[in-house]
């Protein structure tokens, strides 16, 4: 009875295991490989799927999803002769699993390898500068290359970025200078952009105002001549209707003479000639009004027609002739030398 016991109990953990292996679950976004006796046969999609126990079994589940590998920094050499070191990442996604199994032993080492060596080609042909500013040229040239050698593998190359390029620390300290030089000089070049605009606009505004003060100066002379042509003619013609005689204009002769002998730098002033008969008329006026008497002596006022003796700075005064009023040329003497023999 017992080894009947054992036969069934070895039967069902027989069983259960054979159910377990003919019962394969695939998760979503994922494939199996099966083979059978050591031979590919199928390819187990997501769901559930039954294969022959014993006989059929799983030799790998891909992963159908896009993977994200990042690769160490690897150094490169550009073409002056620099070595920087690049980190690339790269995506990528199995489209057929039977090629990804059977083409490549490991399609990542693969991926790593082809991308190092085709990096460094691409690197080799250009110099830091380029390097530098031409992340996607490089991008694409590795994605080209790496798409076309991984198509035969199943393998789908979406992207490839370059995470970092560092340059020696002799290239990036000169980098920082250069930079901070170009930085000092857009700023020199702007404070003086600012100054000459701020000039222009000063003498713009400077111009303007001489402008408008030069009109306004203008305008307050012609008023001004104006005010002071109506002011005559009023004058004149107040003159004119009151009938002014010579007693009136020998009186305002008077009133004036003070006026010309005021103020500090007056060392000399002339009186006109006319001043004379405005005051022969003046007195005769007070004459007629006192009823006669002796006429006031006029005060000595010496003609403006009268001849000055010209003087000679080296030789004096020079004769004058009396009728033409006019200064004689001086002559000189005569003077006789001794005679040298020769």
């Amino acid at each position: 009875m017992e080894p009947v016991l054992i036969v069934l109990i070895v039967l069902v953990v027989v069983a259960f295991i054979a159910l377990i292996k003919t019962i394969q679950v695939i998760p979503q976004a994922s494939a199996a490989i099966v083979e059978r006796f050591g031979r590919y046969t199928r390819t187990l999609s997501a769901g559930l799927n039954i294969v022959v126990p014993f006989i059929d079994t799983i030799r790998n589940r891909i992963d159908l999803r896009e993977q994200v590998v990042p690769f160490p920094p690897q150094p490169v050499i550009t073409s002056d002769n620099l070595v920087v070191n690049i980190d690339t990442v790269i995506y990528y996604q199995v489209t057929d699993p039977r090629a990804a199994t059977y083409e490549v032993a490991s399609y990542i080492q693969a991926i790593e390898q082809l991308t190092v060596t085709t990096l460094r080609n691409i690197i080799g042909s250009m110099d830091l500068e380029s390097t530098l500013t031409s992340r996607e040229v490089i991008n694409a040239g590795l994605r080209g290359v790496l798409d076309e050698a991984t198509g035969r593998w199943g393998i789908r190359v979406n992207r490839v970025e370059l995470k970092a390029i560092e340059p020696p620390t002799s290239i990036q300290d000169s980098m920082e200078k250069q930079m901070r030089a170009d930085r000092d000089k857009r700023a020199a070049i702007l404070t003086a952009e600012g100054a000459r605009q701020a000039q222009i606009l000063r003498a713009e505004g400077e111009k303007q105002a001489a402008v408008l003060q030069a009109e306004g100066e203008a305008q307050a002379a012609v008023l001004k001549a104006d005010g002071e042509a109506a002011a005559i003619r009023t004058v004149f013609e107040a003159i004119h209707e009151g009938d002014a005689d010579q007693k009136l204009l020998a009186y305002q002769y008077l009133q004036t003479l003070p006026e010309l002998a005021k103020g500090d730098a007056n060392k000399l002033w002339i009186i006109p000639s006319e001043v004379g008969d405005a005051l022969k008329g003046l007195g005769g006026a007070f004459q007629g009004v006192t009823g006669g008497g002796a006429t006031p002596a006029a005060p000595a006022v010496p003609p403006p027609s009268a001849a000055r003796v010209p003087v000679d700075p080296g030789t004096g005064p020079r004769p004058v002739d009396t009728e033409n009023k006019t200064a004689r040329p001086r002559v000189e003497p005569v003077r006789e030398y001794p005679k040298i023999d020769e």
